[in-house]
Formats: C-alpha cells, structure tokens, sequence
C-alpha cells in the first residue's frame, strides 16, 4: 500500500481556513471595546459590549469584504501585472537581463547585497513593504537566470525589506505613528534601532547568499527543487539590446524611481524636499501611464497595448485575490467585535511587571496581535495609546515600548500567512508556504533572540 504524501495546502485554503478560526473566535472570545480619543484607545477604558457572533455567511463574504477593503492595493497589483505585460512584450527586459549576467561575469552574487541593503534602507525610513510586490515580477528573473531560484529572488526582496522594517528608525507608518501615540519623538531610541537596522541587515544579507551559493554549487538544494540548468538553458538564446529597447529600459527604471520617491514623506524625516504624497491610486495611474507610453515608444498599436496590457494584468489577478482574501480576516475580527478584547487580554497581562519583564512581556504579546493585525499603523493605532501609559508604570520609556512594537510586527510580517506581501510573493514565485518557511525559520529565530538581546539592552541603558 502506498501511502500518500503530505502537501501543503494552497495558500487561498490556508486563508480561507484562516477565516473560519477568526469566525468560531467570536462565538468563544467576549466581545469588548475601548473608549476612543482622536481615534485611538484610551487604557482602562475597556468595556462589554453585545456579542457580535459572525455566522457562515459572514465567512462568506469576508473574503469580499476583504477586497473591498483593499480594493486600492488589488488594482495597484493589477496596474503593475499590466505594465510588466507591457515591457516583457518589447523584449527589453530580456535584452537587459541578459546584458546584466554578460557584464556580472561571474560575479552575480553581488547583486545580493547591494539590492537587499537598498531595500532594507526603504525599509527602515518609510516602511517600504506593500510597495515591494511591484519589484518580485522584475527581479526574480533576474536571479533566476543568474543560476538561483526564485527563493533568492523573493529573499532579497522580503528579507532586505523586512530587516530594515524590524528596525524601523524613521518608518512614518510604524515607528512615527506609536511613537505618536507614546508620547515620544521619533528621534527618541533612533541610535538603537540605528545599530539594530546594522546587526539584522547583516545577519539577512548573510543569510541569503549563504543559501544562493549552495543552490549555485549544487541547484537540488533549492528548497522549491528548482534546478539552475533549466533556468541557464532557456536564457540562451540572446535578445540585442538595441537603443529602443535601452529606452524602454531607462523609463522602467524611471518608473520605479518615481514610485519610490512618491511615497516617501521626506517632511516627516525632517528632510527639505517636495513631498508628493501619492499612494496607491497615484502609483496605479502611474504604472498605467508608463505601459502605454512604453507600448508607444515599442510601437504598438492601441489594440495591441489594450490587449497586451490586460494579459499583464490577468498574471498577477491571483496576486490580488491573495490580499483580498488576506484583509478579510481583519475585517471579520473587527465586525465580530473581539479586536478590543484581545487587545485588553494584553493589557491586563502586563500590569505590575518590572522593566525588563515588562518589555519582553510586550515584545511576545505583540506577536500573536500582528498575526491577527498584520497592518503596523492599524496595531500602532489600536495598541500603543495602552501599552505605553503601561511602560511609565514599569519604568519603561515609550521609545522602547515603540521598538518592542515594530521589532515584533516587522519580524512576524515575514512569514505571517495574514501578511498580503508574503503570500503574494509566493504566489509569484510559485514557492509553496511550507517550504518558505522551512527555508526562514532560522533567521526568524536569530531576529527573535537578537531583539530580546536589543530591548534587554534598551533598559540597561535607559
């Protein structure tokens, strides 16, 4: 008798039961609110209110609801899916990936380093994540023809990101809102997230080539079993990198840039510079700007763009539902009304400890809480306007409560199944979840010593 193996469900099943959980909880876990001022939590202020038990068909229609609620992300993955149809169609990127080996030599894995601390800097000063998912379709190809696997491909993206979000020092969306709502200022702790942004950038980087280099020597100990020979084999054949195809190239890039430069809040990092302040519908219409003109200068004919454009855009249509099905979850938390309760259970777990049991007791209650709230600046909102007044109590300054805060949710982010960016990261690279995690867990366990060792040192110096 042959017995089956075990896979892994698809990541829409692991949501999709996901839901059902946080669905039988609101039948289980009181329903309970806090007092709000300025639209955060007041501490003390938790009361009852009327369950608010969510049924099968409220499990239904959170996924729905879900994409309602990130209904500006899911068409922003789709305006990528299509500029990306766009630019594969010319052949540039093709012409340019293979000028790029041709001129690495032999030395790709320096690709690596410099890209990861590129994205670990996004990270760390304004909280560069959601913004990612445009550059997995652009730079796993890259890897992959370089000799790796998508894995490498994905790790630089998500491990770079998320070192430099773990240690956010300026990060607006998380350390500028808690430090808001803590009654700090975001200069206050920056020299130790500073040094922990240093130690975790680095512990990632040599992660990451420590794992491409083994599937470069030998490509069956990729985790996703995906051998290099194939990948070098398909980029035989050459495409010319012609001037047309170098313009093409040079407003992707542009592009890219742009986006870059839109979300940054330089006002708020003290920096004097224009501030666009553009968000997702800003860089939706961007990337469909940038297709059409690239379909112009390709010339391309207006059917040709339309239809080449919405192909691009049916790519990434799984990538979308992903983070729609993802937000559900914390639509249905919030419409069952066990948000505040279990936001309160930490509370109450925290009263009457001393500094430094205090602020590991925060840094773990914040764990399980970002798999429920995946969004920083949701968590920020709802939990730090408590937790903080706490810290005082304690002899814990708010600063340190504020990177106990960001050091859980950036760590948890990474592989989270509630994490829109993770999942749909995977899905792109065809990576199943079970075996991401069995490739990270390592470093997600190195991060987590490393910051009870940073917060530990955070009281001592006081």
């Amino acid at each position: 008798m042959v017995r089956s193996k075990f896979r892994m469900p698809t990541a829409y099943t692991i949501l999709f039961l996901l839901i059902i959980l946080v669905a039988l909880s609101t039948w289980l876990v009181p329903a309970g609110t806090y007092r709000y001022v300025n639209e955060a939590p007041v501490a003390g202020t938790y009361h009852a209110v009327d369950p608010s038990p969510q049924g099968a068909g409220a499990v239904l229609k959170a996924a729905f609801s879900g994409f309602y609620d990130a209904v500006d992300v899911c068409v922003f993955i789709l305006m990528v899916g299509g500029f990306l149809g766009v630019v594969m169609k010319t052949g540039a990127v093709d012409a340019g990936v293979g000028r790029i080996i041709q001129r690495l030599g032999g030395r790709e894995k320096w690709l690596i380093p410099i890209l990861m601390i590129a994205f670990g800097l996004g990270g760390t000063t304004y909280g560069m994540w959601e913004e990612t998912m445009a550059f997995f379709p652009l730079l796993i190809p890259v890897f992959l023809a370089a000799g790796y696997d998508a894995v490498v491909g994905i790790s630089v993206i998500l491990l770079g990101a998320g070192a430099g979000i773990i240690s956010s020092t300026v990060n607006p969306f998380a350390t500028g809102i808690a430090a808001g709502f803590a009654g700090v200022s975001l200069g206050e702790g920056i020299l130790l997230r500073a040094i922990q942004w240093i130690v975790f950038e680095g512990a990632a980087i040599w992660f990451v080539m420590a794992y491409a280099a083994r599937v470069k020597r030998d490509p069956s100990r990729s985790v996703v079993g995906v051998g290099a020979g194939k990948i070098q084999a398909n980029m035989e054949r050459t495409v010319e990198f012609t001037p047309r195809r170098k313009v093409i190239m040079a407003i992707f890039t542009l592009t890219f840039l742009v986006m870059v430069y839109g979300v940054i809040p330089f006002d708020e990092m003290g920096l004097p510079l224009p501030v666009l302040g553009w968000w997702f519908p800003e860089l939706s219409a961007l990337f469909l700007v940038g297709g059409v003109v690239i379909g112009l200068i390709d010339h391309m004919g207006e059917e040709e763009i339309a239809e080449t454009y919405v192909a691009g855009c049916a790519d990434l249509l799984g990538v979308a539902l992903i983070i729609g099905i993802s937000r559900g979850i914390t639509v249905l938390m919030n419409d069952g009304q066990i948000t505040g309760t279990i936001l309160h259970w930490g509370e109450e777990a925290l009263a009457g400890a001393g500094p430094v049991r205090f602020v590991l007791l925060v840094y773990l209650i914040y764990l399980p809480l970002t798999v429920l709230i995946p969004s920083s600046s949701g968590l920020a909102t709802l939990s730090v306007p408590v937790m903080a007044p706490l810290g005082h109590f304690a002899g814990v300054g708010g600063d340190l409560v504020v990177t106990a805060f960001q050091s859980a949710s950036g760590l948890v982010n990474i592989i989270t199944p509630t994490a829109a960016v993770v999942m749909g990261a995977l899905a792109l690279g065809h990576v199943p979840y079970d075996k991401w995690i069995r490739y990270v867990w390592k470093l997600i366990l190195y991060f987590f010593l490393l910051t009870l060792v940073f917060l530990i040192a955070g009281v001592w110096i006081g």
